[in-house]
């Protein structure tokens, strides 16, 4: 029997699989990629009697492969918060899919597990910018305002390391970092130990904030701001979480952080305002290759040329 674990490269993907796999140590193919690398169940060759883990990753967007692999005998355990379309009905498929806005799958899997291992929940759900939902679930739980401010930190610091156009672009290849995670039963003692890698991620981070911080709106009225970044390493880097940094700058306002990429388009990351966090999926869904969730969602390559076109629909849509 093969098992597979297939996960974002994002904070949620990899506290999802860090609860499972400490929860039920298994050895595994591992399979992810830069967080906008979501087609990842294309690469998976699995039949009669293996198992397949799927983590934070639309099904809408993986179902023609997911049929496949139950076609061919796969047991799939699918866990996610995208709209997931229509999903299939199979005796070898469990589902457990939450689309509301305050969710997200680490927070699922912890719900799951009743809780083992809520301190990676917590540190997932900060870096995907649930930081009320985050910080009163760990208040609930005992932990304290300095432990949670560390979390998240961790989770900022590991979300930002999922973005890239390639794993070139990051700092640590997303599968590299989860298994340095993997050692720590605690996402605390990860912070706590300087042989860790934490250091370094959260230099990187303020680094390119820092950078993202310099630029200037290139459309902005009082419900709406567009920046375009440029095309190097550290923008793609910093694209999703110089998102959400603005988004808590500024709740009531919805914000698009466009890359140029190799492909004379852009990469587009939108947070809808976090004061009524809807339409961002809607929005990007109206471009090829774009998705995503109600909060966040994003758009993989928008031609130049029909950039003012997302400019208008950023101003229908939150005008």
């Amino acid at each position: 029997m093969a098992i597979f674990d297939v996960f974002n490269g994002d904070a949620d993907g990899i506290c999802a699989l860090l609860q499972l796999r400490l929860n039920e140590p298994l050895e595994s193919e591992l399979v992810t990629g830069v967080k906008r690398d979501v087609q990842l169940l294309k690469r998976v060759q699995a039949g009669v009697g293996d198992r397949v883990t799927v983590l934070d990753i639309s099904l809408q967007t993986n179902r023609d492969d997911l049929v496949r692999l139950l076609s061919e005998g796969a047991h799939v355990f699918y866990v996610d918060h995208h709209m997931p379309g229509e999903i299939p009905d199979h005796s070898a498929l469990q589902t457990i899919i939450d689309t509301d806005p305050e969710i997200c799958t680490s927070l699922l899997i912890d719900r799951h597990l009743e809780g083992c291992y809520r301190a990676w929940a917590l540190t997932a759900a900060f870096g995907d910018n649930l930081v009320e939902t985050a910080f009163s679930l760990g208040q609930a739980s005992g932990f304290s305002s300095d432990q949670l401010e560390q979390m998240r930190l961790l989770g900022t610091c590991i979300n930002y390391n999922g973005y890239g156009e390639t794993v070139e672009d990051l700092h640590i290849p997303p599968m590299q970092l989860y298994q340095f995670l993997l050692e720590y039963r605690n996402p605390l003692d990860f912070v706590a130990d300087r042989g860790s890698c934490f250091e370094g991620l959260k230099q990187g981070y303020q680094e390119d904030l820092d950078r993202a911080g310099r630029v200037k709106p290139d459309f902005e009225t009082d419900s709406v701001a567009v920046y375009l970044l440029p095309d190097q390493p550290w923008s793609r880097r910093v694209s999703g979480i110089f998102g959400n940094h603005l988004a808590n700058l500024e709740p009531d306002r919805a914000h698009a952080v466009l890359t140029l990429n190799r492909q004379n388009g852009y990469q587009v990351s939108v947070r809808a305002p976090l004061s009524n966090r809807r339409d961002a999926d809607l929005l990007c869904s109206r471009f090829p290759s774009g998705g995503g969730r109600k909060g966040a969602a994003g758009i993989n390559h928008l031609p130049m040329e029909i950039y003012p076109d997302f400019v208008d629909e950023m101003k229908k849509t939150y005008g």
